[in-house]
Order: C-alpha cells, then structure tokens, then sequence
C-alpha cells in the first residue's frame, strides 16, 4: 500500500514524511491559491529534499498548459507529475512527448456516485498515464482538500476498470483504513488534510498513524 502525504511546503515537512516512511511527497506548484503553493524555486527546493531523505517528490498541478507543467519539471528535476485537474488525455499525451522522463498520475474526480471521467478511463490509459488518483469534488464543485470520502461503490467499480494502479484520496485517515483498504486493487492512498493539526500544519504523528494503520498487514 503506497502512501502519499499533499501539501508539504517546508524542509521540517519532508524530514517528518522521510521519518514515518512515506512513499511519495506532494509539492503544489500551479494550484493558484492553494493553501500549499510554492514558488518554483521552492518545488526545486524541496523536491531535491525529498529526493536525498527517500519518498519521492511528486508535483501537483492544476495546469493545463504543456508548456508550463514542462517548465516546472525541468527547474525541479521532478519524475512524477499529478495533473489534478481537468486536462485531457489529448495533454496528458502531449506531455509525455515532451517529457518522457516524468511518469504522470492523473486524478480522476468523483461528485456524489458518479466518476466524472469514468469513460475517459480507456483514453488516459492510451495517452500514457501511469497511475489514477480517486479524489471527491466539494459540494461547489472544488477540487482537492475536500475531507470528503469517495464513494465506496464508485470507487471499486473505477478499481475493476482500469489497467493501470489506482490511489485513493478524499477525507482518508487512520481511523477509516478498515473501510477502504479491503478495496481490491488498491494501490495506494494519498492524505492531505487527514494528516494535519488543528492550525492546518502537518502533524508527524498523524502521518505515522496513517502509515499504520494502512499498511498494516491482515490475516
């Protein structure tokens, strides 16, 4: 079960991920207004933290552009890119084509029991994506950092579809990885706001819960 922690925005943030073992770090750069934004010259930054201290950094973006999600790749020395938003497998292909080094997870956005680009599953696939994320929508159509569980149902029928590794996020945090680790298939979950205190900092001890509690070996 990999383990991916959104939002860090600080050395100490990284060093905490490093220290509960978690797989992947996400670094927002291109989520204008984004409680996490960082400058480019902090993706690079920290990116390059993450990369000495073990988890792997993973830019996480809005952008629809080609041209800038490129731009960003190339001052941070990132391998993974999350296109969070509503970017086409037509970008998701372009981009490739331009950066063959970076592997792409896209996210795949659920409101109420419907997967917003279920049909689109086959597509991405094509275009190259490597990994899909599960995250819900907020009530006015927000995307990311909603604490909003995804539907279970929607969420196995989308793991039974695809061909490639699937994540989950939205609302995910120790205390319900018995609801959804039995999911078949799944491969990992991602966690912003699950592993935050009380004044939206990341809280060391939440992410090592996590980290239990999801991959934790049944019986």
């Amino acid at each position: 079960m990999l383990v991916k922690i959104c939002g860090a925005t600080s050395a100490a943030d990284v060093a905490a991920l490093a220290a509960a073992g978690v797989d992947f770090v996400g670094l927002w750069h291109g989520v204008r207004g984004g409680h996490a934004e960082l400058s480019v010259e902090a993706l690079g930054s920290l990116a390059a933290a993450a990369t000495a201290a073990g988890p792997e950094p993973v830019l996480v973006t809005l952008e629809s552009g080609v041209a800038a999600v490129r731009a960003a790749v190339e001052r941070s020395g990132v391998r993974w890119v999350q296109l969070h938003g509503y970017q086409q497998p037509g970008m998701v292909r372009a981009l490739l084509a331009a950066c063959p080094e970076v592997a792409v997870l896209k996210v795949l956005h659920v409101r109420g029991d419907e997967c917003v680009e279920r049909g689109l599953l086959p597509a991405y696939e094509r275009a190259g994506v490597r990994m899909f994320l599960l995250d819900t929508l907020g009530a006015d159509g927000r995307i990311g950092s909603t604490a909003v569980p995804v539907d279970a149902a929607v969420a196995a029928d989308v793991l039974a579809a695809a061909t490639v590794p699937v994540m989950l996020a939205g609302g995910l945090t120790a205390d319900n990885a018995d609801r959804f680790r039995p999911l078949p298939g799944l491969a990992g979950i991602d966690v912003d706001t699950g592993a935050r205190d009380a004044v939206g900092r990341i809280d060391a001890a939440k992410v090592a819960a996590i980290k239990r509690a999801w991959t934790a070996q049944t019986i």
